[in-house]
């Protein structure tokens, strides 16, 4: 995906993982997702994530016109370059690739 910004556009990496444990928990889906954004870049920086599980996200502020969720708009705004989806949106985690 190619996101446009007001001075540029940058490319969106999108990687969708299938993890089969009946006990996938957010702690042990944000680490299988740091260990893929590792192997993608040295240092990547989270910049947001959602639970598709309970509607948790972070960071819990409102911003952006409403179109998009806010945890998406935070990381969009931020150069997010790397979407680490797992199990079709149980859980989402986006990073900058630094």
């Amino acid at each position: 995906m190619i996101l446009k910004t007001l001075s540029n556009e940058y490319y969106v990496e999108n990687i969708k993982m299938q993890v089969d444990d009946p006990a996938l928990d957010f702690l042990k889906a944000r680490d299988l997702a740091k260990e893929k954004a590792r192997e993608r870049c040295k240092d990547p920086m989270l910049l947001s994530w959602h639970n598709g599980k309970t509607g948790e996200f972070y960071p819990r502020f409102e911003c952006g016109s409403g179109d998009k969720p806010p945890w998406i708009v935070f990381a969009e705004a931020r150069g997010g370059n790397l979407t680490i989806d797992i199990n079709d949106g149980e859980y989402t985690f986006i990073y900058l690739k630094l």
